[in-house]
């Protein structure tokens, strides 16, 4: 339901799940409005839920393959199998991979990694140029592109300031919280995690 709202307001349809997208914008999951997650439907617990029953996927997956004598190795849809053959054997294969921006998308960041159409084969992997994004697709991506170039400057500094300016610039939680909250969540989060965090400054 998040991905037909947000198609009825921007124009275009969203591939991303609803329960995802909703993450990423901040129309959806807001504290002043909690019918909101009963009316578009959000499951809040999915990725939790999902994950957990993932962990007991891979232990009965681990078991079953070691306890397995007469093991099969069968492909599946994953791209790995099909790169690698690509690039062995120089016959192409087309995948949708994500890849750094350089000029593929023209109104986006070029620091940016994009999902674009890309072939490959012996060469390695091709990207598609994909050109302009429609103006109001390209600001729902910068909005989130933005924090996360911050995120890197932040993990690779160990400046706390840009730690701040990226969650200060994230639209779902500039949307729900003021800066001294957001710098105190902040400071909270570095503390728990920081046995392994940079030491921030």
């Amino acid at each position: 339901m998040v991905r037909y709202e947000m198609m009825l307001n921007f124009g275009y349809y969203i591939t991303e799940s609803s329960e995802h997208a909703s993450e990423y914008l901040p129309y959806f999951i807001k504290s002043k409005y909690p019918e909101l997650i009963e009316a578009f439907n959000i499951p809040l617990d999915e990725y939790p839920r999902r994950c957990i029953e993932q962990i007991e996927k891979w232990k009965k997956m681990r078991n079953d393959m070691v306890e397995n004598k007469n093991i099969q190795h069968t492909r599946t849809h994953e791209y790995a199998s099909y790169i690698m053959e690509a690039m062995e054997t120089g016959n192409p294969y087309k995948i949708g991979g994500n890849v750094l921006n350089t000029g593929l998308i023209t109104n986006l960041p070029t620091e940016a990694i994009v999902e674009v159409p890309c072939l490959v084969d012996r060469s390695g992997v091709i990207p598609t140029y994909v050109g302009k994004l429609p103006e109001q697709l390209a600001a729902l991506n910068r909005t989130n592109i933005n924090p996360q170039l911050l995120t890197i400057d932040a993990a690779l500094t160990g400046k706390r300031e840009l730690i701040y300016m990226a969650a200060m610039l994230d639209p779902h939680t500039s949307a729900e919280l003021s800066i001294d909250n957001i710098k105190s969540m902040c400071d909270d989060l570095i503390e728990a995690h920081g046995n392994w965090l940079p030491k921030y400054k």
